[in-house]
């Protein structure tokens, strides 16, 4: 645990740990369960989605989290990430709809893993694994509300829906829910998305004989402000705090790590490869052991600022693969020193949105792309909690 020591100048300063630590993203469950909240207050039910490893906050800790704080259920993209979370003792319900060629429907029917299907050869595939496995396989059926990737197109689903009411009499599917995507983040496209799918559902209502869920994803359904009565949201990106401005989300991470080595350069002393910066000034360097190999952007490289003893201080030259160069001249404090922590991201800051604004991406590519060396440790504290 760090240690403070108290100067008259700035208060209280980091200590190095006595123990080498090193880059270091933490997970913040307390915030996770607050971002669940701020989506069924809304009165959405709510499908956590917990593909790509729970946007790189750990898929097993996100999952069980939102489910304690009042999701439904779970979603991942693949088969193999559902499974990860039945490996991981998680027994709730889990979808998933992005099918690898051979998918092994068969475990999924084992596992109680549901699954989209968008397409009859899907679904032929999936009946024939509830037929040889002597168990249905609950299915949800896609249709395209507007993203033209994956969901059967308007002039296959009377087709789609056929074929999924003769496996269902066979006994070999179990057809519980109709889903969708909302495209753009906006009221208009969510509404027609919601449209869309109503009248899916109808129409699977008619064919089937009975009722079927329906749900939307993903983040911008649940904050669009559309009318969604009657559907779920499957929301991923909001659990862990990313989400339009006004709806009050909390960073879900923190990433830290501790300079290794500090130097003080003359004016005009070029740094990093190609010298993109120049000292202006005789300045004082501060190097962080990360880089793009960890997910630190390179896109980044001359914009991007960290957090030293709550003071932003600029990256200077080119962030390199598995370097990043500060220039700390001027921070407050005694001298910069080996061992202290730096904050990459976590609040106040910098976020996610202010690497992806650095980088020209957005804050979903900063999130899942950190890791390699980056050690992934989780808060027990409720301090992050907000309602």
């Amino acid at each position: 645990m760090t240690t403070l020591i108290n100067d008259p100048r700035v208060g209280a300063v980091p200590v190095p740990p006595t123990s080498a630590v090193g880059p270091l993203r933490t997970v913040h469950p307390a915030a996770i369960a607050a971002n669940v909240r701020r989506v069924t207050v809304r009165g959405h039910d709510l499908i956590a989605v917990v593909k790509a490893d729970g946007y790189g906050h750990g898929a097993a800790t996100v999952a069980t989290t939102a489910l304690a704080a009042g999701a439904t259920a779970l979603g991942t993209a693949t088969l193999p990430e559902a499974l990860a979370l039945r490996a991981a003792g998680i027994d709730a319900r889990v979808l998933c709809w992005l099918h690898l060629p051979g998918a092994d429907f068969t475990t999924a029917a084992r596992e109680r893993v549901e699954v989209a299907v968008g397409d009859r050869a899907t679904l032929v595939a999936v009946a024939e694994a509830g037929r040889r496995s002597g168990t249905a396989v609950v299915v949800h059926l896609h249709v395209d509300t507007g993203m033209a990737r994956e969901g059967a197109e308007p002039h296959r689903w009377q087709a789609l829906l056929d074929a999924a009411g003769a496996a269902e009499r066979a006994g070999y599917v179990v057809v519980r829910a109709v889903m969708g995507h909302v495209p753009n983040a906006d009221r208009a496209s969510a509404s027609r998305a919601a449209t869309l799918l109503r009248l899916a559902g109808l129409a699977a209502d008619l064919t089937l004989g009975h009722p079927v869920e329906l749900h939307l994803g993903g983040t911008p359904a649940a904050f669009a402000g559309a009318d969604l009565t009657g559907i779920a949201v499957r929301v991923g990106a909001a659990l862990v705090g990313i989400g339009p401005g006004h709806a009050g989300l909390v960073a879900a991470m923190t990433v830290t790590a501790p300079v290794v080595a500090v130097r003080s350069v003359r004016a005009g002393t070029p740094v990093g490869y190609d010298g993109t910066w120049t000292a202006p000034r005789d300045a004082v360097l501060a190097v962080l052991p990360v880089g793009y190999a960890d997910g630190v952007p390179r896109a980044a490289s001359g914009s991007a600022q960290v957090r030293l003893r709550g003071h932003l201080v600029p990256v200077v030259g080119r962030i390199n693969m598995d370097q990043v160069v500060l220039d700390v001249t001027g921070v407050p404090g005694p001298e910069v020193v080996r061992g202290e922590v730096v904050t990459l991201l976590g609040a106040p800051g910098p976020t996610a949105a202010d690497w992806a604004t650095w980088a020209d991406t957005n804050a979903h590519e900063i999130i899942t792309g950190l890791g390699g060396r980056i050690e992934r440790a989780v808060d027990t504290t409720t301090s992050r909690s907000s309602a």
